[in-house]
């Protein structure tokens, strides 16, 4: 994947609410424009647009995409299909994919251009090269054996070129990792398995993987992984790094933890609200409120002895994490300090002896640091 400022291009909206019910599915940017290309190519061979058209993706599915935009002219014809995320928030649902295919110059074989609204990659580090489109490797894939076998078909050498437009791509790309990324001008078009299954985790993961690549190929010493906008804002505050290192780590402290491991950068930053910190100290890697909660009793007896019994059972009873603070505030326990710790611990142990050093900054709701640990 290549997307990814937050939500990512195939990830749900962080305010999003996950439906009752069976969910359903959706196609990838990278599926809807193979059947476009498909579409597009068909017509320029045959003046006949097939709709709807019907593709075979990776796993051997087959669905079919009605036709949206059609479009013939001298030597080159358009195809375009709306984007059907299914029950997933993608911020690309409804998006018009538009695939151009045009003649190529002779043995040049199938060329990739990006039209309006798909990004240029800007800086190495991703699957795709500087100075190209930003579609990614299985879409760019999917799309040659299709044209492949249309041109076989025919008779016809496969020397063409294909140009994947998304109208209002620059403005959704706003809303996605591209501009931390570098990569410019839109979106990109993605997608392993040709399928968007609904509210999934891979789709963050890998937009982090790939924030990580950037820094490492940009040849960065530290990164920032954050919880959201306010913690990262904070955090950013102390060091003015670059954009790319600022990586939006959302709930998935396990898939940036375990990737760097594996791909260590030198210095890294977790940042996040008291809240989400407590549950990196516990030792909660996915920090969701469905997966992991607020332990009341862990904060307790984090606060020890110092604590009357009176206390101790305001703790347990309170609602948040952030009335936990409250509380502590008319005593002499810095318990914000103290998660601190324990969840730089977790991060330590996560990492497995890989040479990056850590540190924790914990951010109470107005932005205000109210822990700091760690890079000692």
């Amino acid at each position: 994947m290549m997307s990814a400022t937050p939500p990512s291009q195939a990830e749900p909206d962080a305010g999003a609410r996950k439906p009752g019910g069976p969910l359903r599915r959706g196609w990838t940017t990278g599926a809807c424009a193979t059947a476009a290309a498909k579409a597009a190519l068909t017509a320029l061979l045959t003046d006949a647009f097939p709709d709807p058209v019907t593709i075979t993706l990776p796993k051997g599915e087959t669905p079919a995409f009605a036709l949206a935009h059609e479009k013939r002219g001298d030597g080159f014809a358009e195809a375009g299909i709306v984007k059907d995320a299914g029950d997933d928030p993608d911020v690309t649902h409804g998006a018009m994919v538009i695939a151009r295919v045009g003649w190529g110059e002779p043995e040049s074989g199938i060329t990739f251009h990006a039209g309006d609204g798909v990004g240029t990659v800007t800086k190495p580090g991703l699957p795709i090269g500087p100075g190209q489109a930003a579609i990614n490797p299985v879409p760019r894939r999917m799309m040659a054996e299709i044209i492949g076998e249309v041109c076989a078909e025919h008779g016809i050498a496969p020397d063409i070129a294909v140009t994947i437009c998304v109208p209002d791509g620059a403005a959704i790309a706003e809303r996605t990792w591209n501009p931390r990324l570098g990569i410019v001008g839109g979106i990109s078009i993605l997608g392993t398995t040709g399928i968007v299954h609904p509210f999934s985790c891979a789709a963050w993961i890998h937009s982090i993987h790939r924030g990580i690549d950037v820094a490492r190929a940009a040849g960065l010493d530290h990164v920032l992984g954050s919880t959201g906008s306010t913690s990262e804002a904070a955090a950013q505050a102390l060091y003015n790094l670059p954009q790319i290192a600022l990586l939006d780590m959302g709930d998935f402290a396990g898939g940036l933890i375990k990737y760097l491991r594996a791909h260590p950068v030198p210095k890294l930053t977790i940042a996040g609200g008291f809240a989400k910190i407590t549950k990196l100290a516990q030792g909660a890697l996915d920090l969701h409120s469905a997966r992991s909660q607020v332990d009341m009793a862990f904060l307790a007896d984090l606060a020890g002895n110092g604590l009357n019994q009176d206390m101790k059972a305001r703790i347990l009873s309170a609602n948040t994490a952030a009335q936990v603070v409250e509380i502590m505030s008319d005593t002499k326990i810095d318990i914000a300090a103290d998660v601190a710790g324990l969840a730089l611990a977790t991060v330590m142990d996560t990492l497995r002896g890989a040479p990056v050093q850590a540190e924790i900054v914990i951010v109470d709701r107005t932005g205000a640091i109210i822990a700091r640990t760690g890079f000692s």
